[in-house]
């Protein structure tokens, strides 16, 4: 699991988000999470990797919970169970999943 906090004093919108991906070659999908909803126990059989663009996301993998703020991002490893959820209101994020992987 690999997570970067965002450091800029202005956070990237949206657009911005989803160029980032382009250029690593990804293919971004946008998701909505109302307040207090929770995706429980995910896994995929490739990584994910997302990024906050409004709110807060409460992210648990493998024990540890994460809270992550807009512009923040996290790749998640293949086969990882992980559970999300919003945190202190609705928030939204984009993810990408990538097939194939270097790390």
């Amino acid at each position: 699991m690999i997570i970067r906090r965002w450091q800029a004093p202005h956070t990237p919108d949206l657009k911005q988000m989803k160029q980032m991906f382009y250029l690593e070659g990804l293919q971004p999908h946008e998701e909505d999470f109302p307040a207090e909803a929770k995706a429980v126990d995910r896994k995929f059989p490739f990584d994910e990797v997302r990024m906050i663009v409004e709110g807060e996301q409460i992210i648990e993998v493998v024990g540890n919970k994460l809270l992550l703020r807009a512009g923040d991002r996290i790749m998640i490893p293949s086969n990882t169970t992980h559970t999300i959820s919003s945190h202190q209101g609705p928030s939204k994020c984009i993810y990408a999943r990538k097939v194939f992987s270097l790390f």
